[in-house]
């Protein structure tokens, strides 16, 4: 772990240059918009160690499967999220020497990425052959409020010498994926143009016909006046460029503009690509550079009013927090209910940009508290619209009815094709029947379940039917051959998370089905038909709840994660060496499958599920027994930790774990941020605040909270969408106070005392005060 970023609390700040941490940095001072994203590559050309990353959202590529040997349902593909074109590039040479950070002495080096307004900027003085210095200014950003406009504006500056200095803005085409199973080339070119001023490129997937068309202008300006430059421009196969050309004295600075609008046929019918790029290219650039970047400020400004934490007393976790917020809100925007969110975002290329169970248990939290419910109830949506191709999807592996949603997915077909994982790590169907759960009492949005949400429990349950098996020996159902959440054992039988996450989703879906039977009888009628579904299978689905086996340990009083977890050793880790620290770059896969040591949340990850089913006492001995076992390397497990240790009281455990989530990109805590920052574990960051020490829940229609505020900490404060309301929540010491900034009045429960929180209203109470009036 290299502790290198200066800690401020609105801003990512770089003070120096140094070639072993750029992939990293490129990582963390990833910008985007939902739409598009962008790595911090460097404008000009750098020949050192670089992931130049550009991504389209949505765009993807089935990159055919990489094994040795095959099995029957294997995927054929491993669908991933398309580098595309390099819009961002401004080749600079001076008197005939490229500027490249590799190839030169690099001092004053600063990169900041302002998250308050949602821009990326960089200034450097460069030392050139003959002690010539160079002083470059760089800022970009991609458009929040114009979703395929990106700007960039790119200043240089001959301190000691006077010169000729040309700039070549330019799109490449002629890119791939790092992460290409086959080192293959994943475009061809459509059609191109250059002409003075800017030019455009049309490029399409080698499958799938995706079309993406980039067009760009710049502009020229010697200290903020156009300047007469000499001009060419160049096109070979996926490039286009323009060049410019002119004479800077010592002291002079030349300005380069460059705006590129990115469009694609998800978006545009195929001949409509090229118009619809010019057109919005055009008004942004008659706009102009600082009208875009207030936009953007305004834009930022409106996130941060629904979604902002503000901790005082603690700079570096305040720093952690907004990174982690700013991060969410570039990478997924609601908007459009054909995308979900990447584990990596538009920050890296690891995990293929596709979408993972990560989204329904870490990500609709967040998204159901800082916008509006419609956003996260278009990623209920995804799943929904991906029904059919789930129920295909348990057909491949022989089940005759029912859904099984795919581990790994752009479209609703599985691509992934890890056995252990692709077919066995089956409790991702319960996180989704969770997630309908999770929505409907958050929002009170009943009408959900008749409309989209019973359709998906019923064919999940019918999964879960199946998939259990009556055990004679036993006399209860049993889930064999499975992996459960801890990735660290495969193929196990009786993974209780497994068991009692489809437990409780045939137990939920019978509950949904009775609730619509009296609510919308013409629905439940007409769903009934629609599902053959009889009583019949209702029957069984009882049967299997009521005789579900759980392995349990009546010594200790802990759910055990599986059938013999008890023959392991059980060591903790904390007598581990730490040369064997992180298991996964230290240990053999086969000593790692038989060891007691868990990656992440198993069966701890039901009980923060499932939480208002079980008492504190069950969820201490669990909690006590499987967290010394646990080494948390996958970037989900500190944050579950976290909000199980706020509810018990482990005030010191529950810091030390909202420390590693929060700053686990910024510290790369994994030694694995050159890949792309951890999108999904901020999410769990996210919740880490709020459900861990705000103790946030909904139960019975109120908002529940029962805060604590870690000793490092003055105060706290965050913000949740609630039913329509705002709420504002302030934490210090033992007072809490809740205002509602919006007129739509809402239910609050704090420290177990209930109050009805008129619009514009506000309430404050005393921990020791509400206690004594429950």
């Amino acid at each position: 772990m290299k502790q290198y970023l200066q800690v401020d609390e609105w801003s990512i700040i770089e003070d120096s240059f140094d070639p072993s941490t750029q992939e990293i940095s490129e990582s963390i001072f990833s910008i985007g918009n939902g739409y598009m994203g962008q790595r911090a590559n460097f404008e000009e050309r750098y020949s050192g160690r670089s992931l130049q990353g550009s991504y389209m959202a949505g765009v993807y590529y089935p990159d055919k499967t990489r094994v040795g040997w095959w099995k029957n349902g294997y995927p054929e593909y491993f669908a991933k999220v398309l580098n595309s074109t390099n819009w961002i590039g401004i080749d600079v040479v001076i008197d005939g020497e490229p500027l490249d950070l590799a190839n030169c002495s690099v001092k004053e080096f600063v990169r900041e990425l302002n998250m308050k307004e949602g821009w990326l900027s960089r200034r450097f003085t460069a030392v050139l052959d003959g002690g010539r210095e160079l002083r470059v200014e760089a800022i970009r950003f991609v458009s929040v409020k114009r979703q395929p406009i990106g700007a960039i504006r790119y200043a240089v500056t001959p301190l000691n010498f006077s010169g000729s200095i040309t700039f070549t803005p330019y799109l490449d085409g002629d890119i791939q994926n790092k992460d290409a199973n086959y080192e293959e080339k994943f475009w061809n070119e459509v059609e191109k143009q250059a002409y003075a001023s800017g030019g455009y490129l049309t490029l399409k997937t080698k499958k799938l016909d995706f079309h993406v068309t980039s067009a760009m202008a710049y502009r020229l300006e010697k200290d903020s006046q156009p300047v007469q430059a000499e001009s060419t421009f160049a096109e070979r196969e996926k490039y286009v460029a323009g060049s410019l050309t002119a004479a800077a004295a010592a002291g002079e600075t030349l300005t380069l503009y460059k705006y590129v609008a990115n469009v694609t046929s998800r978006n545009y019918g195929l001949g409509q690509l090229v118009e619809a790029a010019r057109d919005q290219l055009e008004e942004a650039v008659q706009d102009g550079f600082d009208v875009l970047k207030q936009e953007q400020a305004v834009a930022w400004a409106e996130k941060w009013k629904e979604s902002d934490i503000v901790i005082e007393g603690d700079p570096a976790a305040q720093q952690a927090i907004r990174f982690n917020i700013f991060q969410l809100n570039q990478t997924y925007s609601g908007e459009d209910d054909r995308l979900n969110i990447g584990p990596k975002g538009f920050t890296g290329e690891k995990y293929g940009g596709s979408t993972y169970w990560d989204t329904e248990a870490y990500c609709v939290p967040f998204y159901l508290s800082t916008a509006d419910a419609s956003i996260a109830r278009n990623l209920l949506i995804y799943r929904y619209k991906h029904l059919q191709k789930a129920r295909e999807n348990a057909r491949k592996l022989g089940f005759t009815k029912g859904a099984l949603y795919p581990m790994v997915t752009m479209n609703g077909e599985e691509c992934h094709n890890e056995w252990e994982i692709t077919f066995e790590e089956i409790h991702r169907n319960g996180a989704i029947a969770y997630a309908i759960y999770n929505y409907v009492n958050y929002t009170g949005d009943r009408a959900y379940l008749g409309q989209y949400g019973l359709e998906v429990l019923v064919e999940i349950s019918r999964f879960w039917e199946q998939r259990a098996s009556r055990s004679t020996a036993k006399g209860k159902y049993v889930i064999l051959g499975v992996t459960g959440p801890n990735e660290y054992e495969n193929n196990v039988n009786n993974n209780w998370y497994t068991n009692r996450i489809a437990a409780w989703t045939l137990e939920y879906t019978l509950e949904v089905l009775e609730e619509l039977e009296k609510s919308e009888p013409a629905r439940y009628a007409e769903l009934l038909e629609t599902l053959k579904l009889e009583n019949e299978e209702r029957a069984v689905w009882k049967d299997i709840i009521a005789n579900m086996y759980y392995p349990y340990d009546e010594e200790r009083g802990v759910f055990l994660q599986q059938d013999g977890f008890l023959d392991k050793e059980l060591i903790p880790v904390n007598e581990l060496s730490p040369e064997h620290l992180p298991l996964n770059q230290n240990w053999s896969w086969d000593r790692i499958l038989r060891s007691c040591y868990i990656k992440q949340a198993d069966v701890l990850q039901g009980l923060y599920f499932l939480g208002h089913l079980y008492d504190l006492d069950t969820k201490k001995r669990n909690f006590d027994f499987y967290e010394p076992l646990t080494v948390h390397e996958s970037s989900l497990s500190p944050c579950l930790h976290n909000i199980l240790a706020c509810e018990l009281g482990y005030k010191e455990k529950a810091y030390e774990m909202y420390l590693r989530t929060s700053r686990l990109d910024l510290d790369n805590y994994n030694n694995d941020t050159e890949d792309g920052c951890h999108i999904t574990s901020m999410a769990g960051t996210w919740m880490s605040v709020v459900q861990g020490f705000g103790g946030l829940r909904v139960m019975q229609g109120e908002l529940v909270l029962n805060p604590f505020i870690p000793e490092h900490w003055h105060s706290f404060s965050f913000k949740v969408m609630f039913r329509g309301a705002r709420l504002k929540v302030n934490v210090q010491g033992e007072t809490v106070s809740v205002v509602n900034e919006t007129e739509t009045p809402a239910a609050v429960r704090i420290y177990g005392q209930s109050f009805k929180l008129d619009g514009l209203s506000e309430v404050h109470t005393r921990k020791s005060e509400a206690e004594a009036n429950v």
